[in-house]
């Protein structure tokens, strides 16, 4: 059984060697995701290009998705690198500091706002909640603080608000430079970061097309105030990314699982893909096996319905970067065979459908979870028919047939649906059945007396014709539906 939930591996300095990123697609690489945070515009460039060359000469398809920085909510560096905080010591937060000067009594700020975004009594959490300020006052470009729970903290270490409430802009002056070269890369998404409602996503969309770029939109869902406008920013965007690092410190832990879940689900009715992230492998950094609270962590994303399971430094910086994927895949797949167990109870959705190629896609898959069919074939042009596919719950692969590269970087990160190449060189409709029958029987998908689903249109190369479906036997037709 082919795996469906999908593998996002972030590159950093540990893929650079091209025997790295040989094991990385070897072992079930779906997307890579370039991190603008760090790194040079040619360092994007050239590790993007470097993915797609071994992803050919493996005879595979892997996307491409940048993240954007977004705003630097950040503290400054320390002169010694890190200082060590007790409970119960003053701290101030100083936005005059020069951004190398930092000590045990003070460090500078990069986000110079955060002094109007704060006052008396607000909780601060730095590092991901791992250091916790309590705010006693406000004055000039100091916040003086407490420390209620202490630690190391080091250089560059986020900052958030508990409950959120910080005003800084998701898309900053570098992010609009960063979405230059996202296009210059063309990339299959870019990643908002920090998006409070859906502008944000529009105003990033608007600046990708007009520097030429294609790609979908991530929206990354950082923020509590994101939580207060989540159905319009799903409405807004292609992608979304259940960020769970700075989510989680902003909403706090305890509700973080139960957001997970719901995130997963309006995504999925709302028809868009969605990404688990931020630390589910974290003790592969160092450890070349999981814990076991990792692999619970994975499957229960899988089985809740996830797209996509995401890797950020266990590739980047891990020292075990092919043994996290394969952990990761075997997981993924242990768990997608209890979802599919599950998919035969859920019921049909009582929506009413928007297009005539939407019906052909759901109705493609109602079909099939019904009639035993071991593989579906839909001739696509954007890849919207596939996606609408994906978005039932079933075992049975979708095999996304088109001549476009971008469509088949796309679909790489829907669930249970596999690019295919194929060039439509004939109107001649039985002739093309065959055509895709053929494909299928080439990468061993299906065999004489199998029943495959074709859906295609009557019009090849229109974006959103898709509006006939055909079952049929391999080796013979044997019903046409159109």
């Amino acid at each position: 059984m082919q795996r469906r939930t999908k593998i996002v591996a972030t590159l950093g300095p540990s893929t650079d060697d091209p025997k790295v990123l040989d094991a990385m697609i070897q072992a079930g690489v779906d997307v890579v995701r370039v991190n603008f945070s760090h790194g040079s515009p040619e360092e994007h460039l050239r590790r993007a290009e470097q993915v797609r060359n071994r992803a050919r000469a493996h005879g595979r398809q892997v996307g491409v998705f940048a993240d954007l920085q977004g705003p630097k909510i950040r503290i400054e560096k320390f002169k010694q690198g890190k200082v060590d905080l007790e409970e119960g010591a003053r701290f101030v937060l100083d936005a005059d500091l020069p951004s190398d000067a930092g000590t045990q009594e003070r460090v500078g700020i990069a986000y110079k706002a955060l002094t109007d975004d704060v006052t008396r009594g607000d909780t601060l959490l730095l590092d991901d909640g791992a250091v916790v300020l309590w705010v006693e006052e406000v004055s000039g470009s100091e916040i003086v603080t407490r420390v209620v729970v202490g630690g190391i903290l080091s250089n560059n270490k986020g900052i958030n608000r508990q409950g959120g409430g910080l005003s800084a802009q998701a898309i900053t002056e570098k992010d609009r430079a960063d979405i230059k070269v996202a296009a210059e890369m063309q990339a299959d998404y870019i990643a908002v970061s920090f998006p409070r409602h859906a502008a944000d996503i529009h105003e990033a969309r608007e600046l990708l097309y007009t520097a030429g770029g294609h790609g979908g939109i991530v929206a990354k869902i950082e923020r509590a105030e994101a939580m207060q406008a989540l159905e319009e920013i799903i409405e807004a965007t292609d992608v979304v990314m259940i960020a769970r690092g700075d989510l989680g410190v902003e909403i706090g832990d305890a509700e973080l699982p139960a957001v997970q879940k719901q995130i997963i689900r309006i995504a999925r009715s709302m028809d868009r893909v969605v990404i688990t992230a931020t630390q589910m492998m974290q003790s592969m950094i160092e450890n070349p096996i999981p814990t076991r609270a990792e692999v619970f962590d994975v499957a229960n994303a899988v089985i809740d319905g996830t797209d996509a399971v995401m890797l950020s430094a266990e590739t980047a910086t891990g020292k075990h970067v092919a043994k996290v994927i394969e952990a990761m895949d075997r997981i993924c797949r242990g768990a997608e065979r209890q979802r599919v167990d599950m998919a035969a109870h859920e019921r049909r959705s009582p929506v009413r459908f928007q297009s005539v190629d939407e019906a052909i896609a759901k109705a493609a898959m109602y079909t099939a979870n019904h009639t035993g069919v071991k593989a579906i074939a839909a001739l696509t042009e954007s890849g919207a028919t596939p996606l609408w596919m994906s978005r039932i719950s079933s075992g049975i692969p979708i095999y996304a047939l088109t001549r476009h590269v971008e469509t088949r970087r796309k679909v790489t990160l829907y669930r249970g649906v596999y690019p295919v190449s194929f060039d439509v060189t004939t109107t001649d409709h039985p002739q093309l059945n065959r055509e895709a029958i053929d494909e299928l029987r080439r990468r061993g998908a299906v065999r004489d007396g199998d029943l495959v689903i074709i859906t295609k249109g009557d019009l090849t190369g229109v974006h959103g014709g898709t509006n006939a479906m055909k079952i049929i036997c391999v080796g013979e037709e044997v019903r046409t539906m159109e």
